[in-house]
């Protein structure tokens, strides 16, 4: 992955995030914060019979947390409870085991070398964090 679609790509979820809402009909929902740098999301999941209908965010922080959130949402559509925390969890190890995951993440590898600046690697998954919350009946999300 090159430095410039790396940048072009979170400053185009940046400026243009999907699914960047309120979704009044969500089944989970759960707040994630990085009280170090100040991103601050609410990420709202509609699941029917285990399988993930919708997803959407809403709050602010920096371009690699917003981009990453939306992204998030695409990916999650039509994604069973068990695929979304298999995704999060190859998503993670990405992020902070250097992975090489090329192959399974698709659009996500733009991320692969968050890893490289550790202080980004909680900005980027913090959304995630918050999905797993929301999936596990929590309220609250935590990068630790």
């Amino acid at each position: 992955m090159s430095d410039e679609l790396y940048r072009a790509t979170i400053l185009e979820y940046n400026r243009e995030p999907r699914n960047f809402r309120t979704l009044e009909n969500a089944t989970h929902v759960a707040h994630g914060l990085n009280p170090l740098c100040g991103d601050d999301y609410h990420v709202y999941l509609r699941v029917e019979d285990g399988v993930v209908q919708e997803a959407s965010f809403d709050g602010h922080g920096c371009a690699i947390s917003k981009a990453s959130a939306s992204m998030m949402t695409l990916e999650l559509k039509g994604k069973t409870i068990a695929e979304a925390k298999a995704l999060f969890a190859r998503f993670h190890g990405m992020l902070t085991e250097k992975a090489d995951l090329s192959d399974d993440l698709g659009r996500l590898n733009v991320f692969s070398g968050v890893w490289k600046y550790p202080e980004r690697v909680k900005c980027a998954s913090l959304a995630w964090h918050a999905m797993d919350s929301a999936l596990q009946g929590k309220e609250t999300a935590s990068t630790e």
